[in-house]
Parts: C-alpha cells; structure tokens; sequence
C-alpha cells in the first residue's frame, strides 16, 4: 500500500480501501471470466452474515411475538410489516401475488438497510483487525483488502437488480401466459393494427429489451451510486483527521473531522434508510407492473 517505512499518501488510502478481497486480480474494469471467474469474497461474506442476521431477527421477533403490549423490536417490526404490507396493497392488486410479492420487498429492504448500515462503522475498524488476522496468516498485511459495505459493490447492487427482473418475467409469464407475454412484447407500446403492427413489432421488441435493461441497470446502479458516494466522502473526513494528527497546525482540521463525521454519520442514516426504501418501493412497482396489461 506504500513504501516500505513510510505512511500511505491519500491516494494510495483511498485506492486501498477500494480494493476487494477477491479470488484473483480483475484484469480490467469488467471482467466477466466464466472460466476462472473474479469473486469478490468480501461482499460475499458480508452480505451473506448480513442476510442471516436480518432473517434471524425477523424469525426471533415473530417467534417471540405477543398480543399484549410489545416490546421496541416487536413493534418496530411490526410497524415495517405493516409498511410494506400497505404499499403493495396500493400497488400489487393481486392478492395470490402479494403473498410472495410483500415478503420479497421486506426482505429486499431489511437486508439492503443491514449492508448500507455498515457505512456507519468506523472505517478503519474492521479492515484494521482483517490486516492483522491476515498478517498473522504469513501475509503481508499491506494486501489485506476488506471492503464491508457490500451495497457499495456494484457486483451487489446489479445482482439485486436482476433478482427484481427475475421476478417481472416470472410475474409477467404468470400473469399473462407465455404466449399473452410475447404477444405484448411485440404490441406495445406502439399499438397498431394489419401491416402497420408487423413494421412496428421489432421496434415494440427493442423497446421492451431496453425498458427491462433500463430498469435493471438503473435499479442497481442508484443504489451502488449513493452508497459509493457515502463511502468516498467518509474516507476523505478520515483524511481530515489524518493530516491534523500530522500537523503542527492541525488542531482545526482534527476538529473539522470530528464535526464533520458526526453531521455526515447522523445525515447518512437518512440516506441508507432512504435508498432501501427506493429498492424496495421499485420492487414493488416493477413487479406490480408486470401484472398490468400494456
């Protein structure tokens, strides 16, 4: 990460903590090997925790549920149940469909607000205690690399996405038979009639592939946005703090990182919160729409 006996530079923190603990070196921006595939073991591991965590918690407080008066778990779970429940009443009309459609968006959002909620740990914390496991491990811990907010992985965010878009054409073939289904890929959304809906039905098909392909990747990519963006700004406040370690006259910077990871930790709450939200009411919406006729 730097040079032998001396501290790293910015840039080569921020670089550092960028990196993934992977299977091997990407070779490139993407690198779509299926014959020696890059796996980013650290958002693996961490969503996946995460996953079993937030399922875990949902499994105890209905366990332990009571009708009397209910503890803060209880009735913050309660509350989220009954959230998520009346939106996709508003927007899934189907009632069969909503008994899988409810449970997938509570999922898609305790799990999307545990991984962003891992923005708020301090950021040397756990890559600090990885170097030294891994040093002990007869590594250099220079190339210890533990990234821990899996929602600030694109890998993450478009596989998410996908899922969601897994659930459209299966609500999509569901809803309106596989033959309903193709039909409109080739109607809509220019309707026509004799001649004139032959000559427009590739144009219908290249406008329904770039819808999907529209709301798949933006679907993703808003999320790992955000969360990569919070991220980048909590690495330059520790900077802050770094150089006012480092300096004579540092005093006013250490006090401006203190000030300002605390307003930006306090503001970032809102954010993680607001963008599992944002998936999850687009779960809902996308998936009401593959219901609805075109």
């Amino acid at each position: 990460m730097a040079a032998e006996g001396h501290g790293p530079t910015a840039g080569e923190y921020i670089q550092h903590h960028l990196q993934h603990w992977t299977t091997r070196e990407q070779t490139g921006i993407a690198d779509f090997s299926l014959a020696d595939p890059v796996l980013k073991l650290d958002s693996l591991f961490w969503s996946i925790l995460l996953g079993v965590v937030g399922c875990f918690l949902l499994w105890r407080v209905a366990k332990s549920v009571t009708s009397g008066v209910p503890g803060r778990m209880q009735a913050a779970i309660e509350f989220l149940v009954e959230m998520v429940d009346t939106q996709a009443r508003g927007i899934v009309h189907n009632e069969q469909s909503r008994k899988a459609v409810a449970p997938l968006a509570l999922t898609a959002f305790v799990w999307i607000f545990l991984m962003n909620a891992m923005d708020l740990l301090p950021l040397d914390l756990i890559p600090n205690i990885w170097a030294a496991i891994y040093g002990g491990m007869g590594h250099d811990p220079h190339h210890a690399y533990m990234r821990v907010v899996p929602s600030a992985d694109l890998s993450t965010t478009l596989a998410l996405s996908v899922t969601v878009l897994l659930s459209c054409l299966y609500y999509n073939i569901k809803m309106k038979g596989l033959g309903g289904w193709v039909k409109e890929l080739f109607s809509a959304p220019f309707h026509a009639h004799g001649p004139m809906a032959i000559a427009l039905a590739p144009i219908n098909f290249l406008m329904q592939m770039i819808e999907f392909v529209a709301k798949t990747v933006s679907h993703g990519m808003r999320l790992f946005g955000n969360m990569f963006a919070g991220e980048l700004v909590f690495m330059l406040i520790a900077l802050m703090g770094a150089v006012g370690f480092g300096s004579l006259g540092g005093v006013a910077l250490w006090i401006g990182h203190v000030l300002a990871g605390s307003a930006w930790a306090i503001f970032h709450i809102l954010i993680i919160t607001l963008q599992a939200f944002i998936f999850m009411m687009l779960t809902l919406v996308y998936v009401g729409q593959a219901h609805d006729a075109h």
